[in-house]
Order: C-alpha cells, then structure tokens, then sequence
C-alpha cells in the first residue's frame, strides 16, 4: 500500500472545508481594533471607556467582560502596560528626566509612574534604566 499525502487526499476526495470559530463571549475583530486603537489615541489625555463601549456598540460592563476575554486583560491594565512600554521606549533611547516620561506617558506624576513600574515590572524606573544604558 502506498501512503497518499495529505494534498494527494484531497486533490483524490475533494475540498477540505476549514471553519475559523471566533472567540465565543469576545471581541470581535473589528471591535478590538477599534477599542485598541481608542486606548492608544488616548493613551496620554485619556479616553473614557464609556465611549470606548458606546463606539464599540456595547455597554460598558459588557465592553469589559468582552474585552478581558480577548486580550487577557481588563482595559485599564492593558491601557497601563501600553503605558509602561511606552515609557521602556523612552528610558532606552531619550535622556529625558523620569519626571517627563511619566507625564508623556499619561501618568499624574513621577511617584504614581515608579509604584506602577515597580510593581509591575519588578524593579524601580531608574535602575530599570541604568541596567539596560550600560
């Protein structure tokens, strides 16, 4: 007996029929790229998630649930991890102070920037900065 390819198969029995399920209780794609896309516009004046869910025909618990079901994380935790690699980007290529990267990248001020990196990321802003600049 001779095996047949998997393309040998199919050109003898016919088309395979592939079905993509989306993600059921998600987001759909049109929906996360527009939700994300509104996260990231407003990444530094802030966006209200309210009209993030308005624009993306949900309400707002619903945009919530939907969204952490897609992406793993609630809108405000992936709004601060955007935030957080927006401000790695600036530590590594801009000599600018922390103060005024944490104000670029939508936090009140320095002391809230280095709690959140700290405890997020596991080290302070500033050391975080020298180990990578060596």
């Amino acid at each position: 007996m001779v095996a047949r390819s998997h393309a040998a198969e199919v050109a003898a029995y016919g088309t395979v029929r592939v079905s993509v399920r989306p993600r059921r209780g998600g987001l759909a794609p049109w929906q996360q790229r527009r939700a994300e896309d509104m996260l990231r516009a407003g990444v530094v004046g802030g966006v209200r998630l309210a009209e993030v869910a308005r624009r993306c025909h949900l309400s707002l618990s619903q945009f919530g649930r939907t969204f952490k079901k897609t992406t793993g994380l609630t809108p405000h935790r992936w709004l601060v991890k955007l935030r957080l690699e927006r401000a790695q980007d600036l530590m590594l290529w801009t000599t600018l102070p922390l103060a005024e990267i944490a104000l670029d990248c939508g936090f009140s001020e320095q002391s809230h920037f280095t709690r959140t990196f700290t405890r997020l990321v596991g080290t302070s802003p500033g050391e975080w900065r020298r180990q990578r600049r060596r």
